[in-house]
């Protein structure tokens, strides 16, 4: 007799280890050790920032109050000559115009850092659609404060004003931002604090058990 040719098979495993076949997941399939929280998608992220941007160009209106309350006044003086009316300054050399840009610009900038730590309380993620939202509300705000306190301050008709309270009454000029640039110091500030405190305090991405490695997945049964 001969022996056969063939070996016998190997023994039925039944064990789910002996059917695993580990191989590497097809292309854009997720894979084994992925996040499993993921941040918000785009379009919250838009509507947060949409939300953001409206709530922080209303406090602009705040803005524009303590800028015409705090701001100091500049004298103005009006002289008759014959029919015609002349307005001018009653202190040449006073600073009160740097005061009133100065008053505006500090305030702005409390207001940004606010308006930026407020953010990153609310979403500590952050994002660019959160940093855009919060740089144009901060812009829209300081525009608000600005036509809003101009409104609000003396009238802009210097003439009809140095009529009304007499020749050589003083009286305070209208309420003027010679310094526009200003209007950038509330978005400036904003996104600042909110990128600093970001890069401080925000969340970490979780870094790999193995850097370099790809990990594995099993084959479906």
């Amino acid at each position: 007799m001969t022996a056969p040719l063939n070996p016998p098979p190997p023994p039925h495993d039944h064990s789910a280890n002996a059917h695993q076949v580990w191989q590497t997941p097809p292309a854009g399939a997720p894979m084994a050790g992925a996040y499993e929280e993921d941040g918000p998608g785009m379009k919250t992220e838009a509507r947060e920032a949409a939300v953001l941007t409206v709530l922080v160009t209303v406090c602009g209106a705040l803005l524009g109050l303590l800028w015409w309350h705090l701001a100091p006044q500049v004298p103005l003086v009006g002289d008759r000559s014959g029919n015609s009316w002349v307005v001018y300054l009653k202190d040449t050399e006073g600073e009160q115009a740097v005061g009133v840009d100065g008053t505006f610009t500090l305030l702005a900038l409390a207001f940004g850092a606010v308006s930026g730590l407020a953010a990153f309380l609310w979403r500590r993620r952050g994002g660019v659609p959160l940093v855009v939202g919060l740089a144009l509300g901060g812009l829209l705000g300081s525009l608000l404060a600005w036509r809003l306190g101009v409104w609000l301050g003396p009238t802009s008709d210097v003439i009809a004003h140095a009529r009304a309270v007499g020749k050589g009454v003083t009286f305070p000029a209208p309420l003027r931002l010679g310094a526009k640039a200003a209007l950038l110091s509330w978005p400036f500030a904003a996104v600042l604090v909110h990128l600093g405190l970001t890069a401080l305090f925000g969340p970490r991405d979780p870094e790999p058990e193995h850097p370099g490695e790809v990990p594995l997945t099993p084959a479906p049964q």
